[in-house]
Protein backbone atom coordinates (compact mmCIF):
# COMPACT_ATOMS: atom_id res chain seq x y z
CA UNK A 1 0.00 0.00 0.00
CA UNK A 2 1.81 3.38 -1.28
CA UNK A 3 0.28 5.41 1.48
CA UNK A 4 1.64 3.70 4.14
CA UNK A 5 5.25 4.40 2.84
CA UNK A 6 4.09 7.99 3.56
CA UNK A 7 4.12 7.07 7.13
CA UNK A 8 7.36 5.17 7.09
CA UNK A 9 9.43 7.95 5.66
CA UNK A 10 8.54 10.03 8.43
CA UNK A 11 8.68 6.72 11.05
CA UNK A 12 12.19 6.28 9.17
CA UNK A 13 12.95 10.14 9.67
CA UNK A 14 11.99 10.00 13.43
CA UNK A 15 13.87 7.08 13.98
CA UNK A 16 17.16 8.41 12.26
CA UNK A 17 17.08 11.80 14.91
CA UNK A 18 15.83 9.97 18.20
CA UNK A 19 12.85 11.44 18.17
CA UNK A 20 10.16 9.07 20.09
CA UNK A 21 6.20 9.15 18.56
CA UNK A 22 3.12 6.76 18.76
CA UNK A 23 1.79 5.56 15.58
CA UNK A 24 -2.50 4.80 16.22
CA UNK A 25 -4.91 3.39 13.90
CA UNK A 26 -8.25 5.32 14.23
CA UNK A 27 -11.63 5.07 12.11
CA UNK A 28 -11.49 6.21 8.90
CA UNK A 29 -11.29 10.16 9.12
CA UNK A 30 -11.08 13.07 6.13
CA UNK A 31 -10.90 16.17 8.11
CA UNK A 32 -8.53 17.07 10.95
CA UNK A 33 -11.64 17.80 13.26
CA UNK A 34 -13.03 14.18 11.94
CA UNK A 35 -9.35 12.88 13.55
CA UNK A 36 -9.46 15.09 16.36
CA UNK A 37 -13.13 13.04 17.64
CA UNK A 38 -11.81 9.81 16.34
CA UNK A 39 -9.28 9.99 18.62
CA UNK A 40 -10.97 11.74 21.84
CA UNK A 41 -8.66 14.82 21.64
CA UNK A 42 -8.93 18.35 21.60
CA UNK A 43 -9.14 19.67 18.15
CA UNK A 44 -6.71 22.45 19.39
CA UNK A 45 -3.83 19.69 19.69
CA UNK A 46 -4.45 18.23 15.69
CA UNK A 47 -2.33 19.42 13.48
CA UNK A 48 -3.15 20.00 9.86
CA UNK A 49 -1.44 20.52 6.40
CA UNK A 50 -2.79 23.15 4.31
CA UNK A 51 -1.43 23.36 0.87
CA UNK A 52 -0.54 27.21 -0.16
CA UNK A 53 0.51 28.61 -3.55
CA UNK A 54 3.10 31.51 -2.48
CA UNK A 55 3.61 33.61 -5.03
CA UNK A 56 3.83 30.37 -7.12
CA UNK A 57 5.75 27.88 -5.29
CA UNK A 58 4.09 25.50 -3.39
CA UNK A 59 3.78 25.83 1.17
CA UNK A 60 2.66 23.95 3.62
CA UNK A 61 1.05 25.71 6.16
CA UNK A 62 0.36 23.70 9.62
CA UNK A 63 -2.47 24.68 11.90
CA UNK A 64 -4.53 23.50 14.59
CA UNK A 65 -7.65 21.58 13.20
CA UNK A 66 -10.50 24.44 14.20
CA UNK A 67 -8.15 27.14 12.23
CA UNK A 68 -8.31 28.22 8.94
CA UNK A 69 -5.09 30.12 7.07
CA UNK A 70 -5.58 33.62 6.74
CA UNK A 71 -4.59 34.53 3.44
CA UNK A 72 -3.93 38.54 4.01
CA UNK A 73 -2.42 37.56 7.36
CA UNK A 74 -0.16 34.42 5.50
CA UNK A 75 1.18 37.05 2.48
CA UNK A 76 2.18 39.37 5.24
CA UNK A 77 4.17 37.05 7.31
CA UNK A 78 5.46 35.26 4.48
CA UNK A 79 6.31 38.81 3.20
CA UNK A 80 4.69 37.41 -0.09
CA UNK A 81 3.00 39.07 -3.08
CA UNK A 82 0.10 36.66 -3.63
CA UNK A 83 -1.09 33.52 -1.23
CA UNK A 84 -3.75 31.22 -2.17
CA UNK A 85 -4.96 27.54 -1.32
CA UNK A 86 -3.57 25.22 -3.66
CA UNK A 87 -5.41 22.90 -5.31
CA UNK A 88 -5.37 19.00 -5.34
CA UNK A 89 -3.68 19.21 -8.96
CA UNK A 90 -1.21 21.31 -7.71
CA UNK A 91 -0.14 19.39 -4.66
CA UNK A 92 -1.13 15.58 -5.30
CA UNK A 93 2.07 15.06 -6.88
CA UNK A 94 4.50 16.41 -4.03
CA UNK A 95 3.39 13.56 -1.98
CA UNK A 96 2.79 10.60 -4.04
CA UNK A 97 3.30 7.83 -1.52
CA UNK A 98 0.68 9.94 0.68
CA UNK A 99 -3.06 9.62 0.35
CA UNK A 100 -4.72 12.70 -0.92
CA UNK A 101 -5.19 15.00 2.55
CA UNK A 102 -3.33 12.75 4.71
CA UNK A 103 0.10 14.24 4.25
CA UNK A 104 1.70 14.58 7.41
CA UNK A 105 3.02 18.00 8.19
CA UNK A 106 7.02 16.93 7.54
CA UNK A 107 7.20 19.10 4.05
CA UNK A 108 10.74 19.40 4.38
CA UNK A 109 10.76 15.49 3.91
CA UNK A 110 9.46 16.23 0.33
CA UNK A 111 10.94 19.88 -1.00
CA UNK A 112 8.16 21.94 0.46
CA UNK A 113 8.86 24.36 2.92
CA UNK A 114 6.97 24.05 6.27
CA UNK A 115 5.47 27.02 8.17
CA UNK A 116 4.45 26.16 11.73
CA UNK A 117 1.44 28.27 13.07
CA UNK A 118 2.27 30.04 16.02
CA UNK A 119 -1.02 29.24 17.68
CA UNK A 120 0.54 25.58 17.36
CA UNK A 121 3.54 26.85 19.93
CA UNK A 122 1.65 26.76 23.29
CA UNK A 123 0.62 22.94 22.95
CA UNK A 124 2.89 20.38 24.30
CA UNK A 125 1.84 17.60 21.99
CA UNK A 126 0.26 17.49 18.66
CA UNK A 127 -1.37 14.70 16.55
CA UNK A 128 -1.26 14.97 12.63
CA UNK A 129 -2.15 12.12 9.94
CA UNK A 130 0.41 9.51 9.16
CA UNK A 131 0.00 9.73 5.50
CA UNK A 132 -3.21 7.96 5.54
CA UNK A 133 -6.91 8.52 6.69
CA UNK A 134 -6.78 5.63 9.17
CA UNK A 135 -3.16 6.59 10.73
CA UNK A 136 -2.25 9.41 13.39
CA UNK A 137 1.39 10.05 14.80
CA UNK A 138 1.30 11.84 18.40
CA UNK A 139 4.58 13.43 19.42
CA UNK A 140 5.80 16.81 21.68
CA UNK A 141 5.48 19.92 20.18
CA UNK A 142 9.43 20.08 20.42
CA UNK A 143 10.31 16.85 19.14
CA UNK A 144 7.97 17.97 15.95
CA UNK A 145 9.73 21.37 15.80
CA UNK A 146 13.51 19.54 16.03
CA UNK A 147 12.34 16.96 13.53
CA UNK A 148 10.60 19.03 10.94
CA UNK A 149 12.29 22.54 11.67
CA UNK A 150 9.94 24.50 10.52
CA UNK A 151 9.97 28.19 9.87
CA UNK A 152 6.92 29.93 12.60
CA UNK A 153 4.73 32.65 11.40
CA UNK A 154 1.36 33.99 12.38
CA UNK A 155 -0.85 32.35 9.27
CA UNK A 156 -4.05 31.84 11.04
CA UNK A 157 -7.57 33.98 10.66
CA UNK A 158 -8.60 36.26 13.53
Amino acid sequence: MTELKCAERVRRHLMESGISYELTEHRESFTAQEMAAALHVPGSLVAKAVMLMVDGKLVMAVLAAPDHVGLTRAREALAAGEVRLATEAEFASAFPDCQLGAAPPFGGLYGVPTYLDRKLLGAESIVFAAGTHRHSLRMSLADYREAAHPFEADLAAG
